[in-house]
């Protein structure tokens, strides 16, 4: 971490010396001077960083961090200072003016003071770093990401395949057996242990079993956390129980606690469900969500998962109530899981004779708990599978239990893999310790808040985006984080998030590096000393300090209420932020005080009410990310065009009560002179109409760009449209969307596509698909909505070497769909939705061999079970929307013509889920199947 920080300074003195060494007349040498002084101390700062650091060694790299901190902030005061006095003239007319302006201003000679002590402070940190003798450490020759490429692990069965279940087998059908016993009492079980016990493995295992998903008419799963919103807790279980067979109530986000609780109440008290609340902290949780569960004695559960043994015990409230304490792992299941993990990638994952003691220690220091046993095991499946490697891990695991021989060490243990991580990965690892616990943060978001961070080294040849994905990936190899929702989906909806333990772990360390600090409703006290501010639920905001200079991000989570006068003081105090990130904040406006923030570099006000972006935007020269998207923003101001550094514009808004309409996306307008943005990686979604002809030109201009999204294209624009995108040879995503139901998109004219698409989303209606889209062989995602095609579409894409994913969304207005033998090798998600003249499905032997998700209807003219279905093995969820009557009847078990062709797979146990949701027709009996009909 303080590596870290002490690079980004280095880099900064380098941009400093050499873009503006006019500006610093009179100080130019003694800059120099602090840069090879930080360069030297950089070689040593590998071996000081270690664990189990002295005291004295941790004082140094404390002073080491602060100068560097220190020195980032006399650098970025000094060029805001610079950046306000230009008065928008250009960089070399203001050079020459520099002297005229210093000698006016005091600024200079305060700078130049900072400077000089600095330099004396950094030497005297160089020298004492002799005392400790600190051994030289080359750049890059421990743990380099210089020549390592992590191979992306969401592809392939290690990255889709769950963890085996280990050492909770018998619990786990215990708990099963008492959900679906015969007792009418409503009961609830508590499930009670320490963290990363796995409480909610457990609870998941019991709560995705076939057996109860037959039983119940309804399951909601519910994370608590210790920061939780009881409306919001509320609006979910309303949501999900409303999901599995009608519309939720309109409006529902603003329907009050008592309201809701009386819509639960209403809705379940004659059905037999199952909730789960899972990481319960508060005792009041349950005295106020219990009330929205009746007592209605149809054999109702409830499961609770909490690290308290007193909430456990308060949630017993009858003798049909339970609380089970769950133990640790016995030693031969914590070995059987510690080789899944350790030896993953070796034959029968067996450990070598030559480690086995070793190993065995190891896995007898972990006591028996689950995530320190993958946490550890992830670490050492990265290492050589030699003696001295691993002895080393073991001597430094030793020392951590030694200090504490019970569970509480545990955090100790998973702090090794911090400690474990290149310089390069840990401030990308203690970026979690911003986000509440619980926390799934989007795949994109992340990246770009690491680049915008200054966290992500440049590789020659590869985008920094590009880069931090490689470091997600590493984080991912190490199973530090984990993928939370969206593995078959595009990046931008693929969700990521760590075990809680695990972010315990690096709140504390990022709280001791000054990294973040974390502001609740039990400490609104901000303190001045971390570089980033993350708020979570606090109702008033305390700043008792003065060096608002050192905050660089404020994020803000679960903010009902936003007072006016913390937007002024935001705006008025942190003035080198970098990142500002506002999502599903309470705002409706933003002050022209925003183009104070020079240094900015991501904005995001997703989600928030903000309608209109001030026009002082334009100041914000250093600005890489502006997310608009799910505003009411529907105009970019025509300033925008100033910032050349915008890497990702996302404007696009979804419209979720007309979502099966082609109206639910909309775009923003934009002006001409988009094409000025050459660095734009990411344009989603601009409407098409609002200039014309000239936007596809500007457009072409955009070489780098790797996501385009567009809103009301016309036929006219179709040939325009195919010429630019023949430019952009980056580009990996294309949204289009037709301006009406009845407008041709015009997409033929293309002959040299983009080769590195993966991902095509095509909404509007089209005469043919495009037939340079069977040539796309990196396409993994397509999806055709509104598009009534005539023409059998799956005769292009059958031979895609790499599709994945594929939908038809009114995509298709034929009679018959046939898969061929051989085709759609790798395809692993099919959704054939409102296919109105469907009639008749036709699967191949041999083809889809490898397809886990199968989603169908509705289709309102289709009678029968497609043919080949049974072909399907690797065929795990198989849901049906609104089918008709007599499609439903045939798939009844013993009676139903068509239950042969999936009997199979139910007796097989092969499918976690097969589902039919609201059939047409009249109620008919309840299966006696391993299926779940949902009327």
């Amino acid at each position: 971490m303080t590596e870290t920080a002490v690079t980004l300074v280095i880099d900064k003195l380098v941009q400093l010396i050499v873009h503006e060494s006019k500006l610093l007349k009179g100080v130019h040498q003694e800059v120099a001077d602090i840069r090879h002084e930080l360069e030297s101390i950089q070689c040593f700062l590998k071996d000081a960083e270690k664990g189990n650091l002295q005291d004295g060694v941790k004082m140094w790299v404390k002073q080491v961090r602060e100068a560097a901190y220190h020195i980032e902030d006399v650098i970025d005061e000094y060029v805001l200072h610079v950046a306000q006095h230009r008065h928008q003239q250009s960089l070399i007319g203001f050079l020459h003016k520099i002297g005229h302006i210093f000698k006016k201003l005091k600024p200079r000679h305060d700078v130049a003071t900072k400077i000089q002590d600095i330099k004396i402070s950094v030497r005297e940190i160089k020298e004492r770093s002799e005392r400790y003798g600190f051994r030289f450490v080359e750049q890059g020759s421990s743990s380099s990401e210089s020549n390592v490429t992590w191979h992306d692990p969401r592809v392939g069965s290690l990255f889709i395949k769950e963890d085996e279940v280990v050492g909770i087998e018998y619990t786990r059908d215990e708990l099963v057996s008492w959900l679906v016993g015969e007792a009418s009492k409503r009961s609830v079980i508590s499930i009670v242990g320490m963290g990363g016990i796995g409480k909610t493995t457990l609870a998941n295992k019991v709560y995705e079993n076939e057996l109860v998903k037959r039983h119940f008419d309804y399951r909601v799963w519910i994370t608590v956390s210790q920061s939780y919103n009881i409306q919001k807790i509320l609006m979910s279980m309303t949501k999900q129980i409303y999901c599995e067979n009608e519309m939720a109530p309109r409006l529902i986000d603003m329907i009050d606690d008592i309201t809701l609780i009386s819509q639960l109440r209403k809705c379940l008290q004659q059905k037999r469900y199952v909730v789960v609340f899972d990481d319960v902290w508060k005792i009041e949780f349950w005295e106020i969500v219990k009330h929205a569960l009746p007592c209605n004695d149809r054999g109702s559960r409830i499961i609770i998962t909490t690290r308290s043994d007193l909430i456990g015990v308060s949630c017993k409230e009858s003798l049909f109530d339970q609380v089970h304490k769950l133990q640790p792992l016995s030693q031969d299941k914590a070995w059987e899981l510690f080789c899944s993990k350790a030896f993953q990638f070796e034959f029968q994952r067996c450990c070598p004779k030559e480690l086995v003691k070793l190993s065995m220690d190891i896995v007898k220091k972990c006591e028996g708990l689950p995530l320190a046993i993958v946490a550890i095991g992830g670490l050492l499946s990265t290492k050589e599978k030699v003696p001295l490697e691993w002895k080393k891990l073991h001597d430094s695991l030793s020392s951590e239990l030694e200090c504490n021989p019970h569970l509480t060490s545990v955090t100790k243990i998973l702090s090794l893999s911090y400690h474990d991580l290149p310089c390069y990965l840990k401030s990308c690892y203690l970026y979690f310790s911003i986000f509440p616990e619980d926390y799934s943060i989007t795949c994109t978001r992340l990246l770009w808040l690491w680049v915008a961070g200054g966290f992500i080294k440049g590789k020659k040849g590869k985008a920094l985006e590009d880069v931090a994905e490689e470091y997600l990936m590493e984080l991912i190899h190490r199973n530090l984080v984990q993928v939370s929702f969206g593995e078959l989906d595009y990046e931008i909806f693929r969700k990521y998030r760590i075990h809680d333990l695990l972010h315990e772990t690096i709140l504390s360390k990022a709280g001791e590096l000054n990294f973040s600090q974390v502001m609740e409703v039990s400490d609104t006290t901000f303190h001045g000393k971390s570089r980033s501010l993350s708020i979570h639920d606090a109702r008033e905001i305390v700043f008792e300090t003065s060096e608002y200079s050192r905050v660089r991000s404020i994020f803000l989570f679960n903010i009902n209420e936003m007072p006016r006068s913390f937007i002024v003081k935001l705006f008025k105090k942190f003035k080198l932020l970098k990142v500002l990130d506002f999502e599903d904040a309470p705002i409706d406006y933003l002050p022209q005080e925003v183009g104070n923030l020079f240094h900015l570099k991501y904005l995001s006000l997703r989600r928030t009410k903000v309608k209109i972006l001030p026009k002082s935007m334009g100041r914000l020269q250093n600005l890489q990310t502006l997310n608009v998207m799910e505003t009411a923003v529907r105009e970019l101001p025509i300033e925008i065009f100033r910032l050349h550094k915008l890497r990702h514009i996302l404007a696009h808004s979804h419209d979720f009560e007309i979502e099966s309409s082609l109206y639910a996306m909309q775009g923003v307008k934009v002006h001409d002179g988009v094409g000025c943005l050459s660095d734009l990686q990411t344009l989603s979604l601009v409407e098409a109409n609002h200039q014309g002809v000239g936007l596809f030109t500007e457009l072409g201009k955009l070489s780098q760009l790797r996501m385009l999204g567009i809103s009301n294209m016309a036929a006219e624009n179709g040939m325009d449209l195919c010429a630019s995108l023949q430019n952009m040879v980056q580009l990996k995503v294309l949204v289009i969307s037709s301006i009406n139901e009845e407008e041709i998109l015009d997409l033929q004219s293309m002959s040299s596509p983009p080769q590195f698409l993966e991902h095509i989303f095509l909404r509007g209606r089209l005469e043919r698909l495009p037939n340079w889209i069977s040539g796309l062989h990196n396409l993994v995602t397509l999806g055709l909505c509104f598009s009534f095609l005539v023409e059998d579409p799956l005769i292009c894409v059958q031979t895609l070497p790499n599709l994945i994913n594929l939908s038809l969304h009114q995509g298709y207005d034929g009679e018959r769909l046939h898969f061929e033998e051989d085709g759609f090798q790798k395809l692993k998600k099919l959704t054939l939705k409102k296919l109105n003249k469907l009639k008749m499905v036709e699967i191949d032997r041999g083809s889809l061999p490898v397809l886990e998700q199968l989603e169908i209807g509705p289709c309102p003219l289709m009678k029968e079970v497609p043919s080949g279905i049974q072909h399907l093995k690797s065929l795990k969820i198989l849901d049906f929307y609104e089918m008709q009557r007599e499609f439903v009847l045939c798939l009844q078990p013993q009676r139903g013509k068509d239950y042969w062709k999936v009997k199979k797979f139910v007796a097989s146990m092969i499918l976690q889920g097969l589902q039919i949701y609201k059939f047409a027709g009249t109620r008919i009996p309840t299966w006696e199947s391993h299926m779940k009909v949902t009327w």
